[in-house]
């Protein structure tokens, strides 16, 4: 069991039209702020954060339909940094934004009550989750977020614009997480759009030349 954190207190607001956190302070709230609505947190020791992450976390890269990306067959990346946790202990959910300077918390599903902390912008992903867990290295999910750091940098190169570049990180996505057991798409039916795409491509460069 990971020991509890240590706390050293912070300030959050919360936006009520879309339920996201975002800190406002490193001072705790007063009586003059009970207007507000205001959640204080601890500062969360580092290495107790990557075991917490190693249990309750999850890199996934998801693939899914977008007409408009027609260099690649109508599919997009989609990588995404998750956090687990039951409401009970949103705090500590809430106690990640000032320790990744990003992300946001939302509820996992409409009527669920598990929370997310999410970090889904490369640029995000790429200046502060990255660095985060090469310096603090996981252990349980260590395969996972070497192939997800691969992805999110290759998508920052804007190498998944191009077909080759494109299945290269298709593949990668297909080894994490248990080989994609739970995806709905195939990877062949992927990658075989994307193919087509770039035959397409040739065939109308060809006939222009």
């Amino acid at each position: 069991m990971l020991e509890s954190p240590s706390i050293r207190w912070y300030s959050f607001s919360v936006t009520p039209s879309t339920e996201n956190v975002m800190m406002s302070s490193e001072n705790p709230s007063g009586a003059d702020n009970q207007q507000e609505t205001v959640r204080s947190m601890f500062e969360l020791d580092p290495r107790w954060v990557t075991g917490f992450v190693d249990g309750e976390g999850c890199f996934s890269v998801s693939i899914h339909r977008n007409p408009g990306a027609r260099s690649t067959g109508g599919w997009q990346l989609h990588p995404v940094f998750h956090v687990y946790q039951h409401e009970r202990h949103r705090d500590v959910l809430e106690a990640l934004i000032p320790l990744f300077s990003c992300g946001r918390l939302r509820p996992k599903g409409p009527n669920s009550s598990v929370w997310t902390f999410a970090v889904d912008s490369l640029r995000d992903l790429e200046d502060h989750v990255l660095p985060f867990f090469e310096h603090y290295p996981l252990v349980v999910k260590a395969s996972d977020f070497e192939r997800f750091a691969v992805i999110v940098t290759g998508m920052r190169k804007k190498e998944h614009l191009v077909p080759e570049g494109f299945e290269r990180l298709v593949r990668l996505a297909f080894a994490m997480n248990a080989g994609g057991k739970q995806r709905s798409h195939s990877i062949d039916e992927i990658l075989t759009g994307s193919s087509e795409t770039a035959r397409q491509a040739l065939s109308s460069y060809a006939a222009r030349a």
